[in-house]
């Protein structure tokens, strides 16, 4: 008799769950993925390359997420934003997307062919001093957006991926875009 009746409360309460519609919102929370493997691009760091690579297969631009080991807020976006398969698909359909970090002496090039490391291009030629920031990059390798800090959650992360995506930012700011498409 306790079975029996232990098999209908579980099924009452579970049959609601079961009704619900899986959205790619429950599914990303749902599969959380590695953001190393499904999020980012590998490189070697030739970003030069990068872009030939990012033109040839169809992206609309580079996306660099310029981090440091130490960042609360770079390891929030990574556990709980770029781990969100519905993000990873997104970004990865419309962007090469590397990681570079700010504090790193790994060589890499820039997009203007110069040899130097990590730190070095974070901090000199984008005046990286707070992590994380997402630098978003056109096909001839210029700044289009950029974009300081973490998201509130992954949804307004992929408002910022269609605000880029979509060519938005050529006529109106993110805070605009935002309320445009509340």
């Amino acid at each position: 008799m306790l079975k029996t009746l232990t098999r209908i409360l579980l099924a009452l309460v579970a049959t609601p769950f079961l009704l619900l519609p899986v959205t790619p919102a429950l599914q990303a929370a749902a599969d959380p993925r590695d953001p190393y493997t499904h999020f980012f691009h590998p490189t070697f760091g030739d970003f030069q390359e990068e872009l030939e690579d990012a033109r040839a297969d169809g992206k609309q631009g580079i996306l660099i997420f310029f981090e440091m080991d130490e960042c609360p807020f770079c390891h929030r976006m990574k556990q709980q934003v770029l781990n969100q398969p519905g993000v990873q698909d997104f970004y990865r359909e419309h962007f090469a997307i590397f990681s570079v970090d700010v504090e790193g002496d790994v060589e890499i090039t820039d997009f203007q062919g110069n040899s130097l490391s990590q730190s070095d291009f974070a901090f000199r030629e984008f005046r990286v001093r707070a992590t994380p920031v997402f630098q978003f990059f056109d096909l001839e390798g210029e700044p289009t957006v950029r974009f300081t800090g973490a998201t509130r959650d992954a949804q307004e992360f992929l408002q910022l991926g269609e605000f880029v995506a979509d060519g938005h930012y050529q006529q109106m700011n993110f805070t605009r875009f935002k309320r445009a498409t509340r």
